[in-house]
């Protein structure tokens, strides 16, 4: 019974976020509900049912059916819009020259950002006075441990050149389907590809590139239509997601290691504002900004997925921040596999410093920080080739300074709830590279897709 009470209060807050129309209310409006309703919800089992585990579970395993539909129906238009967007921009651009420029310019970007924000990372850590010591191993980090172990032997004889062939497609249709850590990254190239090709056939017979172009744009009208559709499901599948982290979490083991929460979150912030200052120097207004790609982060932050946001990502670019089509695809399918800055740069920079000290090396010497921001550099890429989140950039960093990967076993308890705040900074880092990338190419057209289906929307790792 009080299962069945839970779910009816749950079902009531989703009828009272339906109050939220649009366009009365905007997306921002909406997610905003519903976040705050997710954390009043999970307080409030919290609360009531810490020392009932059954009804806990009982609740959560429904209400967590609710938010795993929403990010599987997000990762399920991911690979369709990642394919038709990069096709699309290519056809459109009519020059390939411009493409790899955008490219290089938004890789550069992302691996400089997470190389900064690894500095604050030993900063932030040096200043906290972080340490491995005292660490307690219970039965869940010892047996996270030997996981890691076993899955740093998988990866320790990867180099970059193994990294660079794992991002080219051997099989489309297996990438498409995300089996592979490097899925994404195999579908951009493919998009591209096919995109050259489709423009060689356009210059070879104008009649067929009529026909193409008219293809192209009808794909892409549809796909943007399901992405209104899966995005308009965002604040139910927000609400699910925030009740999911609050009740789920273990005050005892957040007290405990309070002091890194505290850290990663500094440390989080700052790079926040490197973020803003870059946008601000790139002549674009910080609020104006935050406020527009403020859906984004929202739903990064709570879905823990940088995969998963790349349709609003994307969606966000091209609508509300007018950066062209091919920029933003490039730039939020890049973003969500390299060059993390929370993921890739701040997490393992700071467990470095961490362990330095148990190892006998000195983690405020010049020499320990810019070797470390050298691999950091490199492992941005090889987080992508190895399958992507904080704890592979920890496993290919942390051997490659020789430290022991233990380090990341033991902050289990508390790891979703700071990769919350680097999803999200992964993400902004995305869209700030996005930014500055379509200032640094000012002469490149705009190609945005609206009379293809342009959207007037706003809208784990």
């Amino acid at each position: 019974m009080p299962v069945i009470i839970n779910l009816v209060v749950f079902a009531g807050l989703i009828v009272l976020l339906m109050r939220f129309p649009r366009p009365r209310y905007s997306l921002s409006q909406q997610i905003l509900a519903g976040l705050v309703a997710g954390v009043a919800f999970g307080f409030l089992l919290q609360g009531l049912y810490a020392e009932n585990p059954a009804v806990m579970a009982g609740t959560l395993n429904w209400t967590n059916a609710v938010a795993d539909i929403y990010v599987n129906l997000l990762k399920m238009i991911v690979m369709p819009l990642v394919l038709i967007m990069m096709i699309a921009a290519v056809v459109r651009m009519n020059d390939v020259a411009a493409l790899g420029k955008i490219g290089g310019s938004i890789i550069g970007i992302l691996v400089a950002t997470t190389i900064v924000a690894a500095l604050i990372g030993v900063t932030v850590a040096n200043v906290f006075g972080l340490t491995a010591e005292g660490l307690t191993e219970g039965t869940r980090e010892l047996a996270r441990a030997e996981v890691l172990v076993e899955r740093r032997a998988t990866i320790a004889n990867l180099g970059i050149a193994d990294m660079l062939v794992r991002f080219v497609p051997s099989n489309i249709f297996q990438d498409l389907t995300g089996a592979r850590d490097t899925s994404i990254i195999a579908v951009v190239l493919f998009g591209i590809l096919f995109g050259i090709a489709a423009l060689m056939v356009a210059r070879e017979n104008p009649a067929q590139g009529e026909n193409i172009r008219q293809f192209v744009n009808a794909v892409q009208a549809i796909v943007m239509k399901l992405v209104r559709i899966v995005m308009a499901l965002t604040p139910y599948g927000i609400l699910a997601l925030m009740t999911k982290v609050v009740a789920g979490s273990n005050a005892a083991d957040i007290l405990n290691l309070l002091s890194f929460i505290v850290a990663s979150y500094a440390a989080i912030l700052i790079m926040f504002g490197v973020h803003a200052l870059l946008v601000a120097l790139a002549g674009v207004n910080v609020l104006d900004y935050f406020r527009k790609v403020w859906p984004v982060l929202t739903f990064a932050f709570t879905s823990r997925s940088s995969a998963a946001t790349i349709p609003l990502n994307v969606e966000t670019q091209v609508d509300e921040l007018k950066i062209p089509s091919p920029i933003a695809n490039l730039s939020a399918s890049f973003g969500a596999t390299i060059g993390q800055n929370g993921c890739a740069g701040i997490y393992p920079a700071m467990l470095a410093v961490m362990v330095a000290p148990t190892t006998g090396v000195d983690p405020t010497s010049l020499t320990f920080i810019a070797g470390l921001a050298a691999i950091i550099a490199i492992s941005s890429f090889g987080v992508a080739g190895v399958g992507g989140g904080a704890t592979f950039a920890a496993l290919i960093v942390l051997p490659a300074m020789g430290f022991p990967v233990t380090i990341a076993a033991l902050l289990i308890s508390i790891e979703p709830l700071i990769d919350m705040a680097r999803t999200a900074l992964n993400v902004n880092g995305s869209m700030t590279a996005g930014v500055l990338t379509s200032r640094l190419l000012k002469s490149l057209p705009d190609e945005t897709p609206r009379a293809a289906g342009g959207l007037p929307l706003a809208a784990r790792d």
